[in-house]
């Protein structure tokens, strides 16, 4: 499908830039190996788990001209990356394995490429295994729709292997032939228009990955003027700093005040910022609360968005784990995940105090894993249930005055309020007496006064429960 330029009369015409190709394929298809070949590093042997986890852009500089490449995760999971990959592509590159043919992925590839029509070309990969059938993949393929050149279509096709270094200029070369046949330009002079493709935060603040579609960006640009956000850096897709990105560059960015929605446009008149990192829940009596802490904002949505059915996100967020998430999870009862989030030896240590679990892990379908085998176990434990029996006011507050009918209750302990099969809601203790003496536990068959923070509206027969992760 040809996209035309249409200019006003007088206007300056555009300018060739690099192509922004997305390489999409199932998992273990050989993306990511397929551009360590292309750009002569070594990705895929540094991945965890050995597959892609986040959206990452790159410029390689060929004899033909420069071409920007984003690579998307092919696990299952990460449905949305992909599909913003696909929007922000000027040509898709379809990776599909000779001795695989085509999978879920695939064919999910191909509804996104379908529905925004982007120019797509077939990488037909591992053609050096014995079990390589490339004409099996192929009538896969067209079974899906896809119609190659010399047999019906004009979709192109490259057989290739990476380990034997044979078809990569040839991919290489198509991928020019189409950019050139697309008229694929833009005005360096014109209105800034960048996609964002990441977010994270570290020691810097928020720093954004974006690709420079339109126009140009530089060091000092003011984005937005009612929010100020001020471009202070610039760095090319290999960290370096640069003072000025041009159409085609992929880039991270600093100095905006907030954190950009990934998949979201940053032009000259502003930013579209994500509204809201934080999602509170409510967790039932069979569900298991979690605080989400992941590197990337990519990341975060993937994994919130494939949780198992019994988990409830109460808070998710980019970064670190810090000790406003230990304090928050005690007090929901809920447990840390964290993907590619760094935990101090101080928060880990808090954590142990507190009773916190966190589970860590650099591979997302590992976390999924070990999630699932908590909730399994059946791990959210009841550590005790207290009965109201009375209610009546002291100072501004209420008290409830509790029998303990199973396990203990703990002075710091935090408590959910439960009526019938339903919750009410979740408090910490911040008095517990026998008469005038403070205590610090009740066990079964003792009664206590409780105080709690903050206030909830517990009637006689409602029970008190408090149960850890």
């Amino acid at each position: 499908m040809l996209k035309l330029n249409l200019k006003k009369k007088n206007q300056k015409p555009f300018s060739p830039r690099p192509p922004i190709v997305t390489i999409l394929g199932h998992v273990d298809h050989g993306k990511t190996t397929l551009l360590d070949a292309i750009r002569h590093s070594n990705i895929a042997g540094r991945e965890a788990g050995g597959i892609t986890q986040s959206i990452g852009a790159s410029k390689v500089k060929t004899k033909e001209g420069e071409i920007t490449f984003i690579d998307t995760p092919g696990h299952a999971m990460f449905s949305k990356m992909r599909s913003r990959g696909t929007q922000m592509a000027d040509i898709v590159v379809l990776v599909v394995a000779a001795d695989d043919g085509v999978k879920p992925q695939t064919k999910e590839a191909l509804q996104y490429i379908k529905e925004t029509h982007t120019p797509l070309i077939v990488a037909i990969t591992k053609t050096d295994l014995p079990s390589a059938n490339i004409e099996s993949a192929i009538s896969e393929l067209e079974k899906e729709g896809v119609l190659f050149e010399g047999r019906g279509g004009d979709t192109p096709l490259v057989t290739l292997s990476v380990k034997k270094n044979e078809g990569v200029e040839n991919l290489i070369e198509m991928i020019h032939l189409v950019s050139q046949v697309n008229e694929i330009s833009s005005d360096p002079d014109g209105d800034l228009e960048a996609v964002v493709i990441e977010t994270n935060t570290d020691k810097r603040g928020s720093t954004v990955s974006l690709v420079v579609k339109e126009g140009s960006i530089s060091t000092g640009d003011i984005i937005d003027d009612i929010k100020k956000d001020k471009v202070r850096g610039i760095f090319d897709y290999l960290g370096k700093p640069i003072k000025k990105a041009f159409p085609g560059d992929p880039v991270q960015i600093i100095g905006l005040n907030g954190v950009p929605a990934v998949g979201s446009s940053i032009t000259s008149k502003g930013v579209n910022l994500s509204i809201d990192k934080t999602k509170i829940g409510k967790v039932s009596s069979d569900q298991l609360g979690i605080v989400l802490k992941a590197h990337t904002a990519g990341s975060l949505e993937a994994i919130r968005d494939n949780m198992p059915d019994q988990v409830v996100v109460l808070k998710s967020s980019v970064g670190d784990v810090i000790s406003g998430d230990v304090f928050f999870a005690k007090s929901a009862q809920a447990v840390i995940v964290a993907f590619e989030s760094g935990v101090s030896s101080d928060v880990r240590k808090l954590s142990e105090t507190e009773g916190v679990k966190i589970l860590s892990s650099r591979i997302v379908y590992e976390l999924i894993e070990k999630l699932e085998e908590l909730i399994e176990k059946g791990e959210v434990q009841i550590l005790g249930k207290a009965e109201v029996l009375a209610v009546f006011p002291f100072n501004n507050s209420r008290v409830a005055g509790c029998k303990v009918i199973e396990g203990e209750i703990r002075s710091k302990h935090t408590l959910v309020l439960t009526r019938g099969k339903g919750e009410l809601g979740t408090a910490r203790i911040v008095s517990m007496k026998r008469g005038k003496e403070n205590i610090e536990v009740a066990k079964v068959g003792e009664e206590c006064g409780l105080i709690l923070n903050p206030q909830l509206d517990f009637e006689v027969h409602d029970v008190l429960v408090s149960r850890q992760s």
